[in-house]
């Protein structure tokens, strides 16, 4: 992955963006990390391609940003991609 393709930190609204829709399958490689107990520097260096030494504080908010907003999808966004269904 390019850092093109991704944000440091993703967009913090309270409604679902158009970059949620476009990283979800991020969304759910860090979920996945972080669920079976992976180390945050091998998620951030796999997941996003950033090396954790070379960049400690860049690569920690990527990874946790983004985690963050992971869980926030499993707690609210996916209500909305639901109600979009439907549609």
């Amino acid at each position: 992955m390019t850092q093109r393709e991704f944000l440091d930190e993703p967009p913090q609204n309270a409604a679902l963006t158009d970059y949620d829709r476009a990283h979800m399958k991020i969304y759910m490689r860090v979920l996945d990390a972080a669920t079976d107990g992976a180390d945050w520097r091998e998620a951030v260096a796999v997941i996003f391609g950033i090396d954790p030494d070379a960049e400690p504080e860049r690569a920690r908010r990527v990874h946790d940003s983004h985690l963050a907003r992971a869980r926030w999808m499993t707690e609210h966004g996916y209500r909305q991609l639901l109600r979009e269904g439907r549609k």
